[in-house]
């Protein structure tokens, strides 16, 4: 008769550590909060994106009384899309350029999202024009007769000319021929040129400032994004994505300047000294350009950073995801500044 054999103890789950160092259950509960705190951080930042542009103007203007524009913040929620399309596209042709470069780099790149930010765009330009044809109101804008008319005024027509160069940069873009959607996309640039503020005052002046300021921030946002994208998809050759942060660190000093002469200029041109504080236009801009000063010193941060890597791996990774969300916040400010009356031009 065999003895009797101990009763076998059931086999414990897999411990998972949480973060704060805690062991977790066999469910993984703690495993699972980073993931809801990523989605409570995304729900919170694309909540701040809209109610931005949609009350900035309203406060901006409000405590100065200054007539409103019809449908400011609406034209400012759509003008913040707009721009942020523009800069994901710009930026991903130019940070794909950037990635080619490097000597030795994988060959994986991140997935593209040129097909949906160019969509994206066309979206916020036919909301625009909507805007316009219903005069602030885009459910009014549906009519046929409210669209033809809006079709012979300059802002109508310049969102016509928006939404069909997204639509061609999307069909580039989903044909695999993404480097001949810079064509239309510097379509979108002028128009937005041409869009921003008109002047009677040598407009040519003013919208080759605004034609270089965009250019260089849709170059420094997108660029940036799409660099850091990268730099995750090649997260295992600290090599190959450090050398694509160096490349990106040495046009980007040329890009803040570009930026900073010609806000500057521009600043001159359209604002009255006496203006800054007490109008709305003129406190935007000085939030904007708080913001500016944020985004240089996280990049300056970013850049020593960049330095130490070849000891500390992915120690400028940090500084350069907190200036890209800077860099959103540019974004932002900047459409709502596109949706604010414009002081009168100093004598």
């Amino acid at each position: 008769m065999n003895p009797p054999q101990p009763a076998s103890r059931p086999t414990p789950g897999p411990v998972v550590t949480a973060p704060d160092g805690e062991a977790a259950g066999p469910g993984g509960t703690a495993a699972r909060r980073p993931s809801a705190r990523r989605l409570c951080a995304v729900a919170a930042g694309v909540c701040v994106a809209v109610l931005v542009p949609l009350l900035g103007t309203g406060l901006a203007v409000d405590e100065s009384y200054e007539i409103r524009l019809p449908g400011d913040g609406a034209t400012a929620l759509l003008r913040a899309v707009l721009l942020a399309a523009l800069c994901v596209h710009v930026g991903e042709l130019a940070g794909v350029r950037l990635a080619r470069r490097v000597g030795g780099a994988p060959a994986q790149l991140p997935r593209s999202w040129a097909v949906r930010a160019a969509w994206t765009g066309v979206a916020a330009a036919v909301g625009q024009l909507l805007l316009v044809a219903g005069s602030g109101s885009p459910v009014a804008g549906l009519s046929g007769p409210a669209l033809v008319a809006a079709y012979a005024t300059r802002p109508g027509l310049l969102a016509l000319l928006e939404a069909n160069a997204f639509l061609l940069a999307a069909l580039c873009a989903a044909a695999r021929r993404p480097g001949r959607a810079a064509v239309p996309l510097a379509a979108v640039v002028c128009g937005e040129a041409l869009r921003a503020h008109p002047e009677t005052t040598s407009p040519e002046i003013g919208t080759a400032l605004t034609l270089v300021h965009l250019t260089a921030t849709a170059l420094w946002a997108g660029g940036l994004l799409h660099v850091l994208r990268t730099r995750w998809r090649w997260r295992h050759d600290a090599t190959a994505g450090r050398e694509l942060l160096v490349r990106y660190a040495r046009p980007a000093a040329l890009l803040f300047a570009a930026i900073t002469v010609t806000g500057v200029c521009s600043t001159l041109r359209r604002l009255p000294l006496a203006e800054t504080f007490t109008s709305g236009y003129g406190r935007v801009l000085l939030a904007k350009l708080v913001l500016v000063l944020i985004v240089s010193g996280l990049a300056l941060a970013a850049r020593g950073r960049l330095r130490r890597e070849a000891a500390v791996p992915g120690a400028a990774t940090r500084p350069a995801r907190a200036e890209v969300v800077a860099l959103a916040a540019v974004v932002l400010v900047s459409a709502v500044l596109t949706a604010v009356p414009l002081p009168p031009a100093p004598v």
